[in-house]
Order: structure tokens, then sequence, then C-alpha cells
């Protein structure tokens, strides 16, 4: 998590007993049913059968906001018995397992997991237009530190006839409140207009409309954009040590005002993402300093070369009251490279948690029972 990115983590379950298996008996007679419906129509539940569909969706809000769920990459799924509650406990611990030996703060990912959550990234947003056309508007990021200047740019396609300008307005989203306007120019024949606008608005979420004139008809086009405050500035990355079974990487931050931080990174070694490190911490002027840790099952027998990379720093001042928004700040681009300490002590060994232990136990427990 989403550190968006990361407002939501997915961390173990946190329940007690009674009611973890009170929801495994309840949810047990709807897989049980799809079970026996897969066998006929394996396309409609494939969730029980261990098929999985392409379900690609893009959000902003996710996009920075949360960072990759605490799931290890997936094991070898146990064939289906002829009991469908005993093959689903079955699955569930083993995936459970698997889960559990990774801890929070050092999670292992994918480089497909790593690009969804790889920051302040805005997707263009495309107005289709009769005649097959589009509009299309984009921006450098999605989030702007307040009195940062917006760059827009925007295209038309297709056979229309448009004007020289376009007029774009900066708007409150709960209030409809204008902030700011401005005008995209196409200067010199070019293929797209640009323009820029002051992201000088209160912290929160805004609307960009951009407004042009297409065969003589006026055509609005809208996408959304948040201002954060200035959190403060980081000042690059401590000396590395190794303690227990984790490398500690030490990154400074000066904040502006005093608070919770979360902040949230991925490590990177030759141009491969190897895991979403994140921490929480107190900054309240009397230290800088917060560690993220790289736990021992990420990189005990690998071959480190040369240096290690921190890329896509997030920072997030946490809530104070309930109500409060959530505040984001956001490294360097190029991140900070760093050369290792000797790695030779770490191993390839499962995070200790003695809860978790136990509940992965008991679900082995109760699946060998069918």
């Amino acid at each position: 998590m989403a550190l968006a990115p990361w407002n939501a983590t997915n961390k173990d379950f946190r329940m007690p007993l009674r009611l973890l298996l009170a929801l495994l008996f309840v949810v047990s007679g709807a897989i049980g049913l799809g079970y026996m419906l897969a066998a006929d129509n394996p396309g409609r539940f494939s969730w029980i059968t261990g098929a999985s569909k392409n379900n690609n969706t893009n959000s902003t809000e996710t996009r920075d906001t949360q960072p990759p769920s605490r799931k290890a990459p997936s094991p070898q799924k146990p064939e289906p018995s002829d009991d469908a509650v005993g093959f689903m406990l079955a699955s569930a611990a083993e995936q459970y397992t698997q889960n559990i030996r990774y801890p929070e703060y050092s999670i292992p990912i994918s480089e497909e997991q790593a690009n969804a959550y790889a920051g302040n990234r805005f997707d263009p947003v495309e107005l289709p237009l009769e005649g097959g056309g589009q509009f299309t508007v984009t921006l450098e990021q999605y989030r702007f530190v307040q009195d940062e200047d917006i760059l827009v740019a925007a295209t038309i396609t297709g056979s229309q006839v448009v004007g020289q300008t376009l007029h774009v307005t900066l708007e409150s989203t709960e209030s409809r409140q204008e902030h700011a306007s401005t005008t995209l120019k196409n200067d010199a024949g070019a293929p797209y207009y640009e323009g820029i606008i002051a992201a000088d608005a209160e912290p929160g979420e805004y609307r960009l409309i951009v407004e042009a004139t297409i065969d003589g008809k006026p055509v609005r086009h809208a996408s959304t954009l948040t201002i954060e405050p200035d959190l403060g500035e980081f000042d690059g990355v401590g000396s590395p040590r190794v303690n227990n079974n984790d490398l500690v990487i030490p990154v400074h931050f000066d904040a502006n005002e005093p608070g919770f931080y979360a902040l949230a990174a991925q490590l990177y070694h030759n141009g491969r993402a190897l895991a979403q490190l994140q921490t929480e911490k107190r900054l309240d002027g009397t230290t800088d300093t917060l560690e993220l840790k790289a736990h021992g099952s990420i990189l005990a027998n690998r071959e480190i070369t040369g240096d290690l990379e921190l890329r896509n720093l997030q920072i997030r001042r946490l809530p104070a009251k309930p109500g409060d928004r959530t505040d984001y700040g956001f490294g360097p681009d190029d991140g900070y490279s760093f050369s290792p300490p000797d790695l030779d002590g770490l191993t390839d060994s499962p995070a200790s948690d003695p809860e978790s232990e136990q509940r992965a136990a008991l679900l082995q427990r109760l699946a060998d029972k069918f």
C-alpha cells in the first residue's frame, strides 16, 4: 500500500478464531453449490476450479493510494477433492501459509504489480467524438503540490473543424467553484494544444474542464486531479545495515509539520522489482529518518551485484483525527541508489508470527477432516 502506493493494506485477518470458523462454514454452502455447477459451466464458476480471468481495470484513485496486497506468488493449487468444502479449506490453508511467509513491511512483487503501483501517474482521459475522432487530455501527474504549475496538453483527432485555442478551468469537485483558468494554444500548427494553469487552491480533489468548439458546437472534456500540501523534502538515504534478518535502509525526510507519516517504496536490483517496502513513524522535528526494511526472504539466495535502488517513493501524512484527509508527497523521479552491506547473513526463512502460524495450522487441521 496502497505505502498509495496505499491507504489500505491487505493485512493478516485479525479476528477471533470463533468468527473465522463461523465465516468459513457460512460460505461453505455457497462454495459447494458453485463447485457442483462448475463442471457444467466452467467459465462462470472459474473461481472454484482455479481458472482465472484477466480483468484490466484502471483506477486513478487506487493507483497511488493503495499498496499491492500482502500476497505471495500463487502456490501450486491442490487438486479438487470430491468434497468442495474440504477443497476450499485446503486451498485456503495453502494460500494463507504462503502469505504469512513474508512480513507486512516487505512484500515480494512482480513487474506487473510494480508498474501498477508506480506512483504519481496520470492516465490520459479520452473522449470519443463523432466520426471516430477523439478528444484527449494529458497531465504530467495526478497529484500536484499547492502553487505548482500544471502543464496541460490536449489533442483532438478526426475530421472535425476546431478552433485555434481551448479554454481550461480548474474547479472544486464538491462546490464546483472555479479556482483558476487559462487558454491552451495551438502554436505553429502543432498537432496538440498546450498551456499552464496554477495549482493555487486548497488541498483536495478538483476537476479540470477543457472546453473546445468542434464543428461549431461546444464540447466539454473533464478529468480529475488532486492538490496536495507541501509535506517536506526528501534528503536521500543513510548507510544501510543488516539487523537480524532484515536489510535496513534509512530514508531521510524533513517534514514541514509534525505528525504520523507512512513511507512506501519499491526495492529494485538491476532494473528488476524485488519488493514493496513500507513503514510508519511519527516525525516531530527531533528526527527525520524513517527506516524501510527488506526481509531476508526477499534477498537471500540472490546474487546481488552492484547497487540496489529505491524507486517510486511515496510518503503520506496520516489523518490526525477521523474525517481529516490523507496528504501525499513523492520522492525524486530517479529514486535513490545505494551500495548494500554484506548480505551473506540473510536467510530465506519465513517471518515469525505465532498468531498467523496458529491460524494456518487450524485451517490445515480443518481441511484434514474432510
